[in-house]
């Protein structure tokens, strides 16, 4: 089935940001006199919003003293090492072109996913972009997956969402949507497919050549 709309993760699925969210924590935790975390430990708790990831990594209890010291360095570095994920522009450019709607359906706060999709260029490839605090829910709850469906106009049974974790695996099963798997981010095939799983792949343009393979013709 060749989608009608997709959606996109966006940390690990359409850009690499983890250098900046490890020197984030690790400045916080550093100020307050915590043991820093690993590239590992870090890089394993995205993914499921900022708050449940510094409590992940510090305890609930310190989340209130390390957010506003993270985020003052956030906004002051985080452009600084964000990359694309090889493959990125061509599949929404791609999209775009065959007149498929694209937009972003990520737990990064939405304020920081509207500068980071910005400065990387993917905004005029994008319908909407979707982020944490636009609404009450995050992945996976299938309340922030029919919101953003319903701004769109698109059914699940035709939209496609892109994620690299099993956050993303759930808001699309939770959602009825068909899932497209990569392992670029946090989480590996093995992973994804004891979830459930079953389109995994190892970059953006693979998913691009199996989207593109069901492609109505254009004559």
């Amino acid at each position: 089935m060749f989608p009608r709309t997709v959606l996109f993760d966006l940390d690990g699925t359409l850009l690499d940001h983890f250098r900046a969210i490890y020197r984030c924590h690790v400045y916080a935790m550093r100020q307050l006199g915590m043991p820093e975390p690993t590239y590992a430990q870090v890089h394993a708790a995205v993914g499921r919003g900022l708050d449940e990831a510094i409590a992940t990594l510090a305890g609930p209890e310190n989340v209130a003293r390390i957010l506003p010291i993270y985020m003052e360095h956030w906004h002051a570095t985080n452009l600084d090492d964000v990359v694309l994920l090889p493959g990125a522009l061509e599949l929404l450019q791609a999209l775009r072109d065959r007149g498929v709607p694209s937009a972003v359906l990520t737990n990064k706060r939405a304020d920081a996913s509207q500068a980071v999709c910005a400065h990387l260029g993917l905004t005029p490839l994008l319908a909407e972009i979707f982020g944490a605090h636009d609404t009450p829910w995050l992945k996976p709850d299938s309340r922030f997956a029919a919101h953003a469906l319903s701004k769109l106009g698109a059914a699940a049974n035709t939209t496609v969402l892109v994620g690299d974790s099993i956050f993303d695996l759930a808001a699309a099963q939770n959602a009825g949507l068909r899932f497209l798997g990569v392992t670029t981010g946090t989480h590996t095939a093995a992973e994804l497919r004891e979830r459930g799983a079953t389109e995994i792949f190892a970059s953006l343009a693979e998913v691009h050549a199996a989207l593109f393979a069901d492609a109505p013709s254009r004559n």
